[in-house]
């Protein structure tokens, strides 16, 4: 037996986009991601499915961020016929789309998925802080199942990986026969489509991934408060060593927030051996509540640094002051051709110059804002007048928009 993948076919033409379910009131249910745990849901009264992007209607449609299939009546039939003990079928209203809908509520869990076959596979470990989720698929990729280990199993979800939605081949051509719209399929049986030379590969990437993140995130929570909630957006691609673009929150004393790079000092992807990349990330402090530029800066402060090999040593060993885009940016920091001024490897007692990761030493490279005036200042009577000034007004390397200028 053929098992694939029930995908939602987001290349549909001019296609509709289905939110969370509601409850009669307009309520969005409590927890739409009950629908993933493979029991059956008692409901007091039908649920609606509102509209979030109008559009062509599909037969089936994967609503909101619990991925919840909602199907028409042609495919709800075939559902019935062919997989009668594997689905709760909930009747829904879909906006003023004339119905009838049905929201699928997969019964079964099967725990077959198979970590040898599949592209990468990574667990939740104790060490991530969801002891509810240890032991558990943290991320899937390529996926494969083993058929042996499905029984009778005709529609289900995978166990510790609920967001895959599986069925068998039948059902497969049942839904294509019957022309349902919005479904693809990506089959999950059959040889793998990553070779022994690709998989170790990635088993090597991914071991040097742990081993640098781990003792980055080791070192920031030696700082403070390392926000969990508050890790930013991965960004995939450009120059950083294993390309892979990361900031971090730390909330620090006396209600000042740190925000950190993490990725410069990760490995070389390219040479796929460990180093600490750059040898460097970038710190900027500040006691700005509510603030939202410093992350903005970092990034594009690093991007200078990637780019630019000569920037990159004195960032490392001295001090550094240089000039970045200052679109989006406060308005007393911007120079009079709209750029921001700051000066990076300012000392400080309140954070260490350097931190060991276990492929070297990277420095910790503060970030210190200049205001329009003191870059004046630097550029015409160098750095010691104007260190020795933030020195007097500890602790000097705070970045702050809204200050008077030292000089």
């Amino acid at each position: 037996m053929r098992y694939f993948e029930l995908l939602d076919d987001w290349d549909a033409p001019a296609r509709w986009s289905l939110g969370d379910p509601t409850d009669a009131s307009g309520q969005e249910v409590s927890n739409p991601w009950m629908f993933r745990k493979g029991e059956p849901v008692s409901l007091d009264a039908p649920l609606k499915i509102p509209v979030d992007h109008a559009g062509q209607p599909l037969g089936f449609t994967l609503a909101g961020i619990g991925l919840a299939p909602v199907i028409h009546a042609e495919a709800a039939a075939l559902l019935r016929r062919l997989a009668p003990k594997d689905v709760q079928l909930l009747p829904v209203t879909v906006a003023s789309e004339p119905g009838p809908h049905f929201l699928v509520n997969v019964l079964r869990l099967v725990r077959c998925i198979d970590d040898e076959a599949s592209e990468e596979v990574l667990y939740w470990k104790p060490e991530d802080g969801r002891p509810d989720k240890v032991g558990k698929y943290r991320d899937v990729s390529g996926l494969r199942i083993d058929p042996a280990k499905v029984g009778d199993a005709r529609m289900f979800r995978t166990w510790g990986w609920t967001v895959a939605l599986i069925v068998s081949e039948d059902i497969k051509e049942a839904l294509e026969h019957a022309n349902i719209t919005g479904v693809k399929f990506r089959e999950v049986t059959g040889p793998s489509e990553v070779s022994p030379e690709e998989r170790e590969h990635n088993r090597k990437l991914q071991a040097l991934y742990e081993r640098a993140e781990t003792a980055r995130t080791a070192f920031w929570r030696t700082l403070g408060t390392l926000d969990e909630k508050a890790i930013l957006p991965i960004v995939v691609g450009g120059g950083w060593p294993a390309r892979r673009q990361v900031w971090r929150v730390i909330h620090r004393p006396e209600g000042r927030t740190l925000f950190v790079t993490d990725g410069l000092s990760d490995f070389f992807v390219d040479a796929v051996e460990p180093s600490v990349g750059f040898g460097l990330e970038l710190a900027l402090e500040t006691n700005e509540l509510q603030a939202n530029w410093p992350v903005t800066l970092l990034e594009r402060i690093a991007n200078e640094l990637v780019g630019h090999e000569h920037l990159r040593e004195p960032a490392r060993t001295g001090l550094l002051s240089m000039e970045v885009d200052g679109e989006h940016m406060p308005e007393p920091l911007l120079t009079k051709e709209g750029r921001v001024a700051v000066l990076l490897g300012l000392d400080t007692p309140t954070l260490p110059s350097h931190f060991t990761m276990p492929d070297g030493q990277v420095r910790l490279v503060t970030v210190k804002t200049l205001m329009p005036r003191e870059l004046t200042y630097l550029l015409e009577h160098g750095r010691e007048e104007l260190l020795h000034r933030f020195n007097q007004s500890p602790p000097g390397h705070l970045a702050q928009a809204w200050r008077q200028p030292v000089v």
